[in-house]
């Protein structure tokens, strides 16, 4: 059950609400929200709710179990494994991914030191993230992405959970196992958050295919460098670039040889190329294919395909919805 390493990190008394939510709302469930002292929530796929000590659902906040202190101690030792020493990176950064991609966002009192984060301490706020793999989802769009033996640099832009993550292991699996017409390409992953592959002792647990290696828990900027070095991939896969340094590691894959498929956040094209490290690649022509997701019609919404002149392309019977939130 994909939802087990979730429910082996949540306090029992939150474990058995979710426990007790028809599986029709466990299949939507998106993230769960547990804040100390305050009102237990949950988010599913087109709403959101409370959920109260019975494990009914309301629209009420004076109704909803409210979180103790002693559910925060038990939940953050429980994604610690009782060794807050050991997480103390991910606590800077403010984020645990666990086995199945989940990511835990956790909020609390942050301790600076000349002005960089160097730990997060009384953690009162989990946002549980609910990672999905739902193959196929690319399939609509591999042709965009690969076609005459051609592969195109990709990059897809979404807000956050608008299934961007799931639509980039997806066309990173298809990529990988190639098709009767379409050639298999060596694929190299760097997952940073260990949210595309999912690996578990440096073993995926997601379908990533056949050809595919995964440096997992490597930064970005870093990783794709030493994926070129060691692992000569074809097409290399990496999920949220923003940062200068992300920028200057896809400029040198590209010129090396090597095609990427990535993802940022944004509304849309426009709103890309605001952002500095982005308005430059696009600027340049990195790439020659992009992607806008949206929730507007469900997670995954594909808004627009587009080309290095970011010229609108028209996908014959593509379909409005192709991912789940991520």
């Amino acid at each position: 059950m994909y939802l087990k390493p979730v429910l082996e990190i949540l306090p029992l008394t939150v474990r058995n609400m979710v426990q007790s939510l028809p599986n029709s709302f466990i299949q939507q469930l998106e993230e769960i929200r547990i804040r100390q002292q305050r009102p237990l929530e949950m988010i599913f796929t087109h709403r959101a709710c409370f959920i109260d000590d019975k494990g009914r659902l309301t629209q009420q906040a004076k109704e909803a179990y409210l979180p103790s202190q002693t559910d925060c101690h038990k939940m953050l030792n429980l994604v610690s494994n009782h060794s807050l020493y050991a997480m103390e990176e991910e606590l800077k950064r403010g984020y645990v991914t666990i086995p199945g991609g989940h990511r835990i966002g956790l909020a609390g009192k942050v301790v600076m030191e000349h002005g960089v984060v160097r730990h997060l301490r009384d953690v009162t706020g989990f946002n549980v993230r609910i990672a999905r793999q739902v193959k196929g989802v690319g399939q609509s769009l591999i042709s965009s992405v690969i076609h005459k033996e051609q592969v195109e640099n990709l990059l897809i832009i979404s807000p956050p959970q608008c299934g961007k993550t799931t639509l980039l292991r997806d066309l990173a699996r298809l990529t990988s196992n190639g098709h009767l017409h379409r050639p298999a390409y060596k694929v190299g992953i760097v997952d940073e958050r260990s949210e595309i592959a999912g690996c578990v002792y440096g073993v995926p647990q997601h379908d990533v295919g056949v050809r595919t290696d995964v440096l997992d828990g490597c930064s970005k900027a870093e990783g794709m460098m030493m994926m070129i070095r060691s692992m000569s991939p074809d097409v290399l896969v990496v999920d949220e670039i923003g940062r200068t340094e992300d920028g200057e590691a896809i400029h040198e894959a590209i010129y090396a040889g090597v095609r990427c498929f990535t993802t940022a956040h944004g509304f849309d094209l426009k709103d890309a190329c605001r952002r500095p490290v982005l308005s430059s690649l696009i600027r340049e022509g990195v790439f020659t294919r992009y992607v806008v997701l949206s929730r507007r019609q469900g997670p995954g919404t594909v808004e627009g395909v587009y080309d290095q002149e970011r010229r609108r392309l028209i996908l014959p019977g593509q379909p409005n919805q192709v991912a789940e939130s991520s």
